[in-house]
């Protein structure tokens, strides 16, 4: 399978995009609205898994094209960035892609993160508005620690609930998320909950930031 990483270039898009090189055989297309940066990056991450004795091949394009170029389209970049990216790719995706968005909007104040909830009730939904209609929108990968994630010495022990309405989408996302080592995703029900799973993560980070030890933090449920 094709995956495209909008933003691949940032935090969550380089993990994501070692993960799924190391991991899996799927092609991985590393986007950025910079041409030049992606291929600059594809070629940082590829010399990476090269030094663990992994042949993989990654391209890096601009996101209209990686995203033209992909069966699977996530939007790896900030909340604050995620409906511009998505209606800038727009002509670019047909009702046999499936776009993911993993983004959460926060805040921050002296107590410490907050979700930020837009009007769409949730950031997935708002990527799900900026898309075309007839292209499927999941939610995935929204409570990853972005720099454990990067790490392929560190061993994962996460779950990444996923949400959305189109079945087919889903379970395709699904099983992505499952050919990622030590990820388990489960089923988190329709779009209309996405709203519940963003809401962990600042969560995640306030607990993180006040106890010891407990940097990067993920979500198992048991």
């Amino acid at each position: 399978m094709d995956i495209a990483l909008l933003g691949g270039t940032g935090d969550i898009g380089e993990g994501l995009a070692l993960r799924w090189a190391h991991d899996t055989s799927h092609r991985v297309i590393v986007g950025s609205r910079d041409p030049e940066r992606a291929e600059t990056k594809a070629e940082e991450y590829a010399t990476e898994l090269d030094s663990r004795g992994v042949d993989a091949t990654l391209e890096g394009l601009g996101n209209v094209e990686a995203a033209a170029a992909a069966d699977v389209v996530v939007a790896s970049v900030p909340a604050y960035h995620l409906t511009d990216t998505v209606e800038a790719v727009a002509d670019a995706l047909d009702d046999e892609d499936v776009l993911v968005s993993p983004a959460v909007g926060m805040k921050r104040d002296e107590d410490g993160f907050h979700y930020n909830r837009p009007g769409a009730g949730s950031v997935t939904a708002l990527a799900a508005r900026a898309a075309p209609d007839d292209v499927p929108v999941v939610g995935a990968f929204h409570n990853l620690a972005a720099g454990r994630l990067a790490n392929l010495d560190v061993t994962l022990d996460w779950d990444t609930v996923v949400v959305g309405d189109d079945h087919d989408a889903k379970e395709t996302v699904i099983a992505l998320a499952d050919g990622i080592e030590g990820l388990r995703p489960l089923d988190g029900g329709p779009l209309a909950n996405a709203a519940e799973v963003e809401t962990v993560t600042p969560l995640l980070i306030n607990v993180a930031r006040h106890n010891e030890g407990m940097h990067d933090l993920g979500v198992r449920f048991e």
